[in-house]
């Protein structure tokens, strides 16, 4: 149910009462409508008229990212390396036009297509109706730059003209590079031809042994991030060497706590050129995506050493080569390569604890971890159990203790936004990525065409949905003093995940444990210290505990960086993780401020879509074609 009440989040919404209009016609023609503002929007791209293109465009007041007032709706044009070379969300008509004006000329736009039948590349226009009060047409289309084969999805909302006649306008484009001219991923009949008798098993082992020579990109890191980009890299030619610390590819899900399971549903973690079998399960257990990661290198032929670091690695300023020093793993020492690029795949810290401290830590005499040691609830049976933190990883090993009769309490340091898996999840990606949705590719592409600027409002509007279905379970947590917020900006998960990379609980059972006091809740009072047998609080209470368990997340992505890179390279890495005043991801899939390196990382359905991106940038240095990367700002 929406509030009638407007919430500064959905200032950026083309409502139709900000369009001025009072209701929506029955049988919309949406194919006609699209085909018509298409037919203009190409014949003005295609002539560079960016006066014309910014009258097929709403009339927008903006004023400041994330505004908080605004009568009229916002106007976005989002391009991902298709006319900037970088990811960038324009916001308003004047913005807009300046972004045109420098770079539609050079980029060369042509040969734009609208997409008229619906299959494994694209959907034909329709009209949506997602709220009420909200309304579009969306249609996708393809174009060529000067280097590249580009896709594109637009957003056509109703207006009335000086006459009060309807019309529709753009609110919302989209443009996306897919390919380079010329340099095509080496698959379907591209794939190699040979018959390679008896030849193979050996081809790989000189393959992944670097024996003749060094790879064009080293990989630091072989988790689902790594392996990514490192198959997107090799079906474009790029010789790519992946180290990875663990013993096996998958290890840093396999060695997790035995209750972890991916709260993600299946459709949207997919991975690069080998879906998951239509058999697996919604929610992937730890262990079994492990296992899959593990397939999937060898199946994608991926070139990875396993049991080895990278101590430390070196920019020479005069080639502006790498020296990547590696350890071995098996006492065989070390080996230091030269390559042309750097790809950091090591997530949050590398999985390292973020780990808070307090006074008296020392003097406790029972155990002190983090989520990322544990491994099982029967390690600590007949002991009392207390977890920091009210997430994820806390209400995970909070079942798992309950389950096995271990007396648990969470200790909750601040709010967290819940949403179920069943019903509020399903929500969020009904119709996009699920049994019902487009092929994984378009599904990807229509994701990312809303930028978050204008995911703000749209994900706001489902968080107070999702709120009504989740309704029993909110009370529940609400009656027993449970700690609740709707997240960034009241917007949800997504926009928080993006933000924070954590706050946020995807219910999977562990609310109702907490709701039935089967997870004891404290949060009454700030935590103090430790004693010799516990927690003390700041009200004077106190908690014993023979187990203390940190769910407090990991650390920052910036810092695995910073212990191995050279100091005078690192100072140019900016943020890592977050958004800017765009709403796009700071360093990461793209500019990280150091020539040719690079952060990899995210979840399994944004390294999906951006890991190609990536490769991209790497393919289209690598083969000197690659532009400037687009700076100007209105």
């Amino acid at each position: 149910m929406v509030s009638t009440t407007p919430h500064p989040s959905e200032a950026p919404l083309p409502t139709l009462n900000k369009l001025g209009v009072s209701s929506i016609p029955e049988n919309i023609d949406a194919p006609k409508i699209a085909s018509e503002w298409f037919a203009s929007f190409a014949d003005r791209v295609a002539s560079g008229d960016v006066d014309g293109i910014i009258s097929l465009l709403i009339e927008s007041s903006f004023d400041s990212a994330f505004p908080e007032t605004g009568n009229q709706p916002s106007v976005y044009w989002r391009d991902a390396l298709s006319l900037t070379w970088d990811f960038r969300t324009f916001e308003g008509t004047a913005r807009i036009r300046k972004f045109l004006a420098d770079r539609l000329q050079d980029a060369k736009v042509s040969n734009l297509q609208l997409k008229t039948t619906n299959d494994g590349q694209g959907l034909a226009p329709f009209f949506a109706q997602p709220f009420p009060d909200l309304a579009w047409i969306m249609g996708m289309f393809t174009f060529e730059t000067n280097v590249g084969l580009a896709s594109g999805i637009f957003r056509l909302v109703p207006t009335l003209d000086k006459q009060q006649e309807l019309q529709w306008k753009a609110h919302c484009i989209f443009t996306n590079l897919e390919d380079l001219k010329g340099f095509p991923e080496k698959i379907g009949h591209l794939r190699n031809q040979e018959s390679d008798h008896g030849k193979w098993e050996s081809l790989r082992e000189k393959e992944k042994s670097f024996e003749n020579g060094d790879p064009t990109v080293l990989v630091v890191g072989g988790g689902q991030s790594g392996l990514e980009i490192a198959a997107r890299l090799k079906l474009l030619g790029v010789q790519t060497l992946i180290i990875e610390k663990n013993e096996r590819v998958g290890d840093n899900w396999r060695n997790r706590y035995d209750a972890l399971c991916l709260h993600d549903p299946v459709w949207s973690d997919h991975m690069p050129y080998i879906p998951f079998p239509p058999n697996w399960p919604t929610f992937t257990p730890a262990k079994k995506l492990a296992n899959w990661l593990e397939f999937y290198a060898e199946s994608m032929e991926l070139d990875v050493w396993t049991s080895s670091t990278v101590s430390h690695i070196q920019r020479d300023n005069l080639t502006g080569l790498y020296k990547v020093t590696v350890q071995l793993g098996g006492q065989k020492g070390e080996r230091i390569f030269t390559v042309k690029h750097v790809i950091f795949a090591t997530g949050f810290a590398g999985g390292s604890a973020h780990m808070p401290t307090y006074p008296g830590m020392d003097k406790f005499k029972g155990q002190i971890l983090h989520s990322t040691q544990h491994k099982k609830a029967t390690d600590h049976l007949g002991k009392k159990v207390v977890l920091i933190g009210s997430c994820t990883s806390a209400h995970d090993l909070g079942v798992d203790y309950y389950d096995h009769g271990i007396d648990v309490t969470m200790y909750q340091r601040s709010s967290t936004y819940v949403i179920s898996v069943q019903k509020g999840v399903r929500i969020l990606f009904s119709g996009l990525f699920d049994e019902t949705g487009p092929p994984t590719i378009v599904a990807d592409r229509i994701s990312a065409s809303f930028p978050n600027l204008l995911n703000l409002g749209v994900s706001h509007r489902a968080t107070l949905a999702i709120e009504e279905v989740d309704k029993e379970t909110l009370e529940g947590l609400r009656r027993v003093g449970f700690r609740l917020n709707r997240g960034y900006k009241d917007a949800g998960v997504l926009l928080t995940a993006f933000t924070k990379a954590g706050g946020y609980y995807l219910d999977v059972g562990g609310s109702q444990y907490v709701i039935d006091g089967k997870i004891k809740l404290k949060n009454d009072a700030n935590l103090e210290s430790f004693t010799e047998t516990g927690l003390k609080f700041a009200d004077g209470s106190e908690l014993p505990a023979d187990v203390v368990v940190f769910c407090t997340g990991l650390g920052q992505a910036r810092d695995v960086v910073g212990q191995i890179l050279d100091p005078e390279t690192f100072q140019k890495v900016g943020e890592i993780w977050g958004i800017d005043d765009e709403g796009e991801f700071n360093g990461i899939w793209g500019d990280l401020g150091a020539p040719n390196l690079w952060f990899m990382m995210g979840n399994l359905s944004l390294c999906r879509f951006y890991s190609k991106h990536l490769a991209l940038q790497i393919k289209a240095i690598e083969e000197g074609i690659f532009g400037e990367r687009y700076q100007a700002k209105a």
